[in-house]
């Protein structure tokens, strides 16, 4: 039921943290993938891990914002399985944090260029690829920011946010073509929340709103996107799973 066995992935900002524990998940569970980021070392270094232990993985770089190298990425994604892709998990982010007062109109944008303009942009290079027997899924990450708010962050708020609105109206308008689309809003100890946990005050804070009471590793994050992409998840479409230890509740 788990199994991802003659399907292809596609992941982005899969370099490190939650992206990278992603790749690494999808190849055991059987899937061909295509590791992407911006850091060409870094998605290097993930493929050929994923190669050393058995599985099938390349690797290429991507800005999400960049059309042209988002349909580069999808079709060797679809080239690792006879044409088809099955899976697209739009991953990749970037922080620029400020209070509302102080920021920025570019940091405002990037953020949102990145998040929210390259989940667009990835999926739509990836949708004329995808599978429509009904293994097709588009997997997109956003956050408790996103369901809840948070302090010194609106552009991360707002972008990821925006995510949950572009899963639940895509999943509608896919839902025809066989095509799932769910969101996960993931909590773990990654570079993404680094500037939290390494900040006194701001990791008490956090952590005493996570009822499980600590920060997950990238790896205990991972399953919940298998259990996405895989038959398991079939007949779910435009819902948003937290993995944070219960922070939304």
């Amino acid at each position: 039921m788990f199994s991802l066995e003659g399907r292809s992935a596609l992941v982005t900002g899969a370099g490190n943290g939650i992206g990278a524990a992603v790749a690494r998940a999808f190849a055991t569970a059987g899937a061909a993938v295509v590791v992407t980021d911006v850091d060409k070392d870094a998605a290097g270094s993930v493929a050929d891990s994923i190669v050393a232990a058995g599985g099938r993985a390349v690797s290429a770089v991507v800005d999400v914002r960049d059309a042209a190298q988002a349909h580069e990425a999808a079709v060797m994604a679809a080239d690792l399985t006879g044409g088809r892709l099955h899976v697209v998990v739009n991953n990749a982010g970037a922080i620029a944090p400020a209070m509302f007062a102080k920021m920025t109109h570019e940091q405002f944008q990037r953020v949102l260029d990145i998040h929210l303009g390259g989940t667009f942009t990835v999926s739509q290079a990836a949708l004329p690829f995808l599978a429509e027997d009904g293994t097709g899924r588009i997997i997109n990450v956003t956050s408790a920011a996103g369901l809840v708010g948070t302090i010194g962050q609106v552009n991360y708020a707002a972008a990821k946010a925006g995510i949950v609105g572009l899963t639940k109206s895509l999943a509608k308008e896919l839902a025809r073509r066989r095509i799932t689309v769910n969101a996960l809003a993931p909590l773990a100890a990654t570079a993404m929340t680094e500037n939290i946990r390494t900040n006194d005050k701001l990791a008490e804070m956090t952590l005493a709103r996570i009822p499980l009471g600590r920060w997950a590793d990238a790896d205990e994050i991972a399953g919940a996107f298998v259990f996405f992409a895989s038959d398991a998840a079939s007949y779910v479409t435009g819902q948003v799973l937290a993995v944070d230890g219960g922070t939304v509740i």
